[in-house]
């Protein structure tokens, strides 16, 4: 198979860095597959793992995405037999030779990203990588899904802290790696990406077993269906389609289900008829089940039955990651610094990034001129809204010390005095609603705290917002300081 022998490749590359520490330590680690850019590896023991994890694997998954083209990362397991160690298999010296002087030649070449073939030798496409393991059937024809993006797959996901668990899920949703959790409720803002893990769940899904019956709408459509259904009395039909002739449900934007009492009361009997038959429900929404307002208790509580997993903005290293595969697939020239460039000035969301870049792109083709940072700065400049005035973290964790009369170092302290302690949940809720940073992002700019800290924080926040008169002025006394934020 095609994506074994990228894998041996990546051995025989890592290994010439240093055999002798190589044979002794990927001899007990175990290779189980490499599906969409995620590699499944087994460890003998916890201390295996963490050694190869930090002294081999950046050199591996280096080799591997520069042949590729893909994020790539590892699913690990730990403990039980290993039945073919990477270092200890037999057969695999004049294997892992030859792959090493391919390796060696396609470095020294600089030689094109090797192109996956999927099990019957036919070359996979560039928006959709073949799959390790894929069965024969997965050449049956399936019907097409309407309003899938072919580009919206695993491999073209771009994985960082702020949606390492949506992506994680979503793949195991899939049949990947990973537990299973049904139903799965991805959350989080526009443009982060909901969207994107569904249609590559679609993706997986119909490449390994097209025999599945998948069933992908956005809320809206289901209750546009459910209508006509019941003025064309085809209840019968729209009740099979949903409970009967569906082995999987993908519903984007289920908040646009709320306030439509009959639509509920129609689509909770369709939920627990898939859900009894352990089909796979996914959801996506703008907010939290329990933030969802004129949503029926039922609803939101069997949302909550499997996992719910938020996707927040991307800090500042996915940003870059993103931009460069976006330029890689669409094959623009871009200059590292343009890439900072754009990753430091535009934080809100995926899709603004990468529709910038297809901007900048479309624009200097129709000029001439390269994409470099003068001409990035100059079209920034001229399509963004002005941000002189916008106030940094800096300039928020100041007005918030002002108000609460502290020191800034007392926000960044581990003191966790009741009134330090608020002082700063107030001031990573300011920074997390004006400037959209990422959660990671805000724990580096609160003393290194870990992002968990921070999104308990702004949760919290937001609560006594709406609960606590108090801290409801506290609040608008400080935003008024610091301006209209637009």
């Amino acid at each position: 198979m095609q994506h074994e022998s990228l894998w041996n490749e990546a051995v025989a590359f890592t290994r010439s860095k240093s055999p002798a520490s190589f044979e002794q330590w990927f001899s007990g680690v175990q290779f189980d597959g490499m599906t969409d850019g995620v590699v499944s590896l087994r460890a003998r023991d916890e201390f295996v793992r963490e050694w190869v994890d930090q002294h081999f694997l950046p050199t591996l998954l280096d080799y591997l995405r520069s042949q590729t083209g893909w994020s790539m990362q590892i699913a690990w397991s730990v403990g039980g037999e290993l039945e073919r160690p990477v270092a200890a298999s037999r057969g695999e010296t004049a294997e892992a030779m030859n792959a090493g002087a391919r390796a060696r030649t396609l470095a020294s070449n600089g030689a094109a990203a090797v192109r996956a073939t999927d099990d019957v030798g036919t070359p996979a496409t560039d928006d959709e990588p073949p799959v390790s393991r894929r069965p024969a059937t997965a050449k049956m024809s399936a019907p097409p899904l309407e309003g899938l993006n072919p580009k919206y797959t695993f491999a073209n996901f771009v994985v960082g802290p702020s949606n390492q668990l949506a992506h994680a899920a979503a793949i195991g949703a899939a049949g990947g790696v990973g537990p299973r959790h049904n139903p799965l409720f991805l959350c989080g803002g526009t443009g982060l990406g909901k969207t994107h893990l569904v249609h590559a769940v679609a993706h997986r899904i119909r490449a390994e077993r097209p025999q599945s019956r998948i069933l992908y709408v956005s809320a809206e459509k289901f209750v546009n269906e459910f209508v006509q259904a019941l003025q064309e009395n085809r209840m019968i039909e729209f009740r099979s389609r949903y409970r009967e002739r569906c082995d999987v449900l993908l519903i984007d934007d289920i908040q646009f289900l709320a306030s439509k009492t009959q639509t509920q009361e129609e689509f909770f009997h369709a939920f627990n008829a898939l859900h009894q038959a352990d089909k796979q429900i996914i959801f996506t929404s703008d907010k939290y089940p329990q933030q969802l307002e004129r949503m029926e208790e039922r609803l939101v509580s069997r949302f909550s039955w499997g996992l719910v997993a938020d996707i927040q903005g991307p800090e500042l290293e996915t940003r870059v990651a993103i931009l460069r595969k976006k330029a890689q697939m669409e094959q623009i020239d871009l200059a590292d610094e343009v890439v900072l460039y754009l990753a430091q000035t535009i934080r809100s969301n995926v899709r603004e990034l990468e529709g910038t870049l297809i901007r900048l792109a479309a624009k200097s083709s129709l000029l001439g001129r390269p994409v470099d940072l003068d001409f990035a700065r100059q079209e920034l400049a001229a399509t963004s809204s002005p941000r002189a005035n916008e106030a940094g973290v800096d300039d928020i964790q100041r007005v918030v010390c002002h108000h609460f009369k502290l020191r800034t170092s007392d926000l960044l302290s581990k003191d966790r005095h009741k009134s330090i302690a608020f002082a700063r949940h107030v001031a990573m809720y300011l920074c997390k609603q004006r400037l959209k940073c990422s959660f990671p992002e805000l724990g580096r700019a609160f003393g290194n705290r870990d992002h968990t800290t921070v999104m308990s924080a702004v949760r919290k926040v937001e609560h006594l917002r709406t609960t606590d008169p108090e801290v409801r002025a506290h609040l608008e006394a400080i935003e008024r300081k610091l301006g209209t934020n637009d």
